[in-house]
């Protein structure tokens, strides 16, 4: 599964298709977008919302309404055509029941395969299905994913700080994994899906797995904002944090402040994520361009970070 883009040297470029000449110096090559939270859905969980409302609690929260917004791939690529997001990471359901994880895994496989790259799949499991959810892990690292996510132990019922948490990390570790984690932050306003992984359970896992590449959803529940702490900060070079659901969470002038805290080079630990559908990813690139992020931390929160981590280029 390849990304449409080389980032070494003065290899080609691609941006909304066009090639940039390999003669072009690195420092006028355009922006590389890259919208690192979003979520698509097979077109049958649309059509038969009602069922799965039925059967699972977390679904039942968070897209019972029937405003509640559910897209496919055909969506999101028309969405990311008309934003100039050129790559989007697309995460899947937290389902409880180990088979709605694993059709949800197919859909994801199957159309970041025709995405020419465009879509970079992440799948999910319910670990409470033991060997099974191992399986499906390996199967989907097999078939192309580049992570898990979006993660949500507190809503599926099992510790990340017990035995699947165990599993997930040498997994994530063996077969060289993202696992990215909603973060409930432990203050502010109830939503629906505020619950997904308690704050400090991330940062206890993020202590205790320095080696591992982890990326904290809505700003990682607020985990940056602790980063003065000489402790937090130890834990945040293992830990990536994305804007999604930026609006709803945080006012968008926090960036600067969270990307000065993050320690290294100024916003290198922050991903853009704009939540889609929930957000639309042409308001989510507006605000976080309209944050008062300098320059030089705006481009690795809009690109450079999630190339980066993704380990591009790949073939």
């Amino acid at each position: 599964m390849g990304l449409p883009f080389k980032v070494e040297g003065l290899t080609p470029h691609y941006r909304n298709g066009r090639a940039c000449r390999a003669t072009e110096s690195p420092a006028i090559i355009p922006l590389v977008i890259i919208d690192f939270h979003t979520h698509i859905f097979p077109p049958h969980v649309r059509e038969g919302r009602e069922g799965y409302v039925r059967r699972d609690a977390t679904f039942a929260e968070m897209y019972g309404s029937p405003r509640a917004k559910i897209a496919t791939a055909e969506e999101l690529l028309r969405s990311m055509d008309e934003a100039g997001v050129e790559v989007s990471v697309a995460l899947g359901f937290a389902w409880r029941d180990h088979q709605d994880c694993v059709r949800h895994n197919d859909y994801l496989l199957e159309t970041a395969a025709k995405s020419g790259g465009r879509i970079v799949p992440f799948c999910t499991v319910n670990p409470l299905a033991g060997e099974a959810a191992a399986r499906e892990v390996e199967r989907c690292a097999d078939g192309g994913v580049r992570g898990l996510g979006e993660l949500r132990p507190d809503s599926q019922g099992w510790a990340l700080d017990g035995p699947a948490g165990d599993m997930l990390a040498e997994l994530a570790s063996r077969r060289d994994l993202i696992l990215l984690f909603h973060v409930t932050e432990p203050v502010g306003h109830e939503y629906p899906g505020k619950l997904g992984l308690r704050l400090d359970s991330f940062y206890r896992f993020a202590v205790g797995h320095l080696q591992l590449k982890l990326v904290g959803a809505h700003l990682a529940g607020g985990l940056p904002l602790y980063a003065p702490m000489p402790a937090v900060r130890r834990a945040l070079p293992g830990a990536y944090a994305d804007t999604a659901a930026l609006r709803y969470l945080y006012k968008p002038s926090v960036l600067p402040a969270v990307a000065s805290a993050s320690g290294g080079s100024e916003g290198e630990r922050l991903l853009f994520g704009s939540d889609f559908p929930l957000v639309g990813q042409a308001a989510a690139l507006a605000e976080v361009r309209g944050s008062g992020l300098e320059e030089a931390p705006l481009r690795r929160v809009l690109g450079e970070n999630a190339v980066r981590l993704l380990g591009g280029p790949v073939t």
